[in-house]
């Protein structure tokens, strides 16, 4: 059921301390967020993290989650508490942010080049106990190389194969020359490889997923058996996306499982379809943006205070209002949202809290400061989204 007409007894100054000293479980209530307020249920997040974790472990798989979905140390903790071997992170800030936070093992999952990059991606490799960079080229493999050397560590980093038509050497023989190439470095050591088949993830259909994950993975792995071939040892194969959890899990020659929207799911994965149906239902929406109808125009149409800032409009498709049946939401404006009740379910009225399901999790994610963890209608935490904006 939609959060309808608000009914807080706190006042705004009560409402803003337990804010800001984080003191808030059992004293606030969703009613109480100043909306548009990002949220995420916690009965469904703990779910997803735990069904993800048990495939995983009854597979023999690590389980390393993508920090990019989420961006908050907190998330990433609660998946290390599952059995999560570490974390991943798309860019060097992300890894820095969670450095920060106390996260021990992380693996940055694009290219670290540039000498201010390299540098700090050395500083980082210091300050924690398993931080993994990749590399798809000889030459940065030598820069690392030599700022490991004068830095007098020992860098652990592993070939980014190129399975998605984005970054990576190719797989095959330019991979194991690489290989080769880093094997001759003595500050560096190779942990393996990196394959993720980003394209794949969102195909619609499962056998038609299966059939595309299949095509990009069958290289990488067979990349893998040539550096063994070689005398290159090579244990470590992480790839897999959400979409692809069920089906990379199942490859022999994938070692680790690197997902992230299964924490949240959104619109977008959920018309992917499953393994038994047309929605892909294997894990819950928990993530939601709370907002407040503001203003009746007509006996038509709501407007909300969640428009183009509250939500990643990378979409072809609007959010959704999760509990209210026979409404469209469509944008209008920056601060606004125009919801369509003329068929709703149930009355809409000033001042009624509804959460929308959103597009694309990741991106929206990035517009938050915070997320505030929810358990039915009270507010157990407020997480600091604190990788927000980190992209270089």
């Amino acid at each position: 059921m939609p959060s309808f007409l608000q009914t807080t007894t706190r006042t705004w100054s009560e409402v803003e301390q337990m804010l800001a000293s984080g003191d808030v479980q059992g004293k606030l209530a969703k009613d109480d967020l100043p909306t548009p307020a990002l949220c995420v249920d916690l009965d469904a997040l703990e779910g997803n993290i735990q069904k993800m974790a048990s495939y995983a472990h009854e597979k023999g798989r690590a389980l390393r989650p993508h920090g990019k979905s989420h961006k908050c140390s907190e998330i990433a903790r609660l998946t290390l508490q599952a059995g999560a071997v570490g974390a991943c992170s798309a860019k060097l800030s992300e890894a820095e942010a969670f450095a920060a936070s106390g996260i021990e093992s992380i693996l940055v999952t694009t290219p670290m080049v540039g000498r201010h990059r390299i540098e700090r991606a050395v500083r980082l490799a210091g300050r924690i106990a398993d931080l993994i960079l990749v590399l798809d080229h000889a030459e940065n493999a030598d820069d690392l190389n030599a700022a490991a050397a004068a830095a007098k560590i020992q860098l652990t980093v592993a070939l980014d194969l190129n399975v998605t038509d984005r970054t990576g050497v190719a797989p095959g023989p330019d991979a194991v020359a690489l290989a080769e190439h880093v094997a001759r470095l003595p500050h560096l050591m190779l942990k393996g490889i990196q394959a993720y088949a980003g394209h794949s993830s969102h195909v619609i259909g499962f056998a038609e997923r299966t059939a595309s994950s299949h095509e990009a993975m069958a290289p990488a792995i067979a990349t893998r058996r040539a550096l063994e071939a070689k005398g290159i040892p090579c244990s470590w194969l992480s790839g897999a996306s959400t979409g692809t959890y069920n089906i990379d899990g199942e490859m022999d020659g994938v070692t680790e499982l690197q997902p992230g929207s299964y924490l949240f799911m959104d619109l977008d994965y959920d018309c992917i379809g499953s393994a038994t149906g047309d929605r892909f239902d294997d894990f819950a929406n928990s993530l939601t943006v709370l907002s407040t109808v503001y203003s009746m125009p007509g006996r038509d149409q709501a407007i909300l205070d969640a428009g183009l800032k509250a939500f990643a409009t990378d979409k072809p498709f609007p959010p959704v209002v999760k509990g209210l049946e026979g409404t469209s939401y469509s944008f209008a404006g920056d601060e606004h949202g125009r919801l369509d009740v003329r068929r709703a379910s149930l009355p809409v009225a000033l001042g009624d809290r509804l959460e929308l399901v959103i597009p694309h999790c990741d991106p929206t994610v990035n517009l938050y400061d915070r997320i505030f963890a929810t358990r039915g209608d009270q507010v157990e935490a407020v997480w600091r989204i604190d990788a927000r904006g980190m992209s270089a």
